[in-house]
């Protein structure tokens, strides 16, 4: 039996440093997202997705995965035309369709536009996924510009917001909504503090809104990963941090991006009928609390 960790990329990784929001052609090792892997039985069939942040990254993952069991979506992204592409050609070579939105997430009336479009495309929402996330790393209080602290912020939290509330009229009982927390969420990396703050925020918000939408039938949900090999890393953090990310955890490693789908595909999916205002912790083997 083949040891499905044989092939997982391990640190350290080679010297490299992007631009933000940074760019998966440019990563190495190149992440996987489950292009060639991911195997899906129709869990999803029939359901319509929104997916921010789901041009790269965990985001792409998850569409790939939510196309392979069945679901159509629209993908919401900042302004990463290649690799949202790339992901709409994956989605609709397994069958699906996907529609396209760039733009600005933190902008309410921009979030408003997200789910006119998909609904205008679909007729409803089934499922969101509020998985866009903005984050830079400093080593003092003092470096951290209050724009930078806003930026974080409003994309990161404010948006979850925004987006479940213009959703929430589309959406029918056994909906789902799932948010994309983070290891920081219990144990804040302080070099990260704008970022890991709003990651607390994020779970608040799950466990609070879970309980309102209750009566609704709708559940809500969060997805906490530790180190996961996304653009995000190598656009974000000094390149001494990226030659060793994840080296720190009980794994030795990052996660792959399809390592973090399984637990989306099921929160989805009507086999989590009775989970709601969870937290589902994708560490490496770091306990969250």
């Amino acid at each position: 039996m083949t040891d499905p960790d044989e092939n997982r990329p391990e640190p350290p990784y080679p010297d490299q440093q992007q631009d933000v929001p940074g760019t998966t052609r440019d990563m190495d090792p190149m992440p996987d997202h489950g292009e060639d892997s991911y195997q899906g039985s129709d869990r999803l069939a029939g359901k319509v997705a929104v997916i921010t942040g789901g041009d790269s990254g965990i985001g792409r993952a998850v569409a790939i995965a939510f196309a392979r069991e069945g679901a159509d979506m629209l993908i919401s992204y900042l302004c990463e035309d290649d690799d949202a592409r790339v992901t709409a050609a994956l989605v609709e070579k397994a069958g699906r369709r996907c529609e396209l939105v760039a733009g600005d997430i933190s902008n309410a009336s921009h979030c408003r536009k997200v789910v006119e479009h998909a609904v205008e495309a679909f007729g409803r929402i089934d499922i969101l996924v509020n998985n866009a996330a903005h984050q830079m790393s400093f080593e003092k209080l003092e470096d951290i510009p209050d724009v930078e602290w806003d930026k974080t912020f409003a994309t990161n939290i404010h948006a979850m917001f925004y987006l479940a509330k213009a959703a929430l009229p589309h959406m029918r009982e056994g909906a789902s909504i799932i948010n994309t927390a983070s290891i920081n969420s219990d144990k804040p990396n302080p070099t990260l503090l704008p970022y890991a703050t709003t990651k607390g925020a994020i779970q608040n918000f799950t466990a609070g809104l879970a309980q309102l939408l209750a009566d609704k039938k709708i559940r809500v949900n969060c997805v906490a990963p530790g180190p996961v090999w996304t653009p995000l890393i190598p656009a974000t953090m000094p390149s001494e941090d990226v030659k060793k990310f994840g080296k720190d955890y009980p794994l030795g490693r990052a996660a792959q991006p399809a390592e973090l789908a399984p637990p989306y595909v099921m929160l989805a999916s009507d086999e989590a009928s009775y989970i709601s205002g969870a937290t589902i912790a994708v560490t490496g083997g770091k306990p969250m609390i």
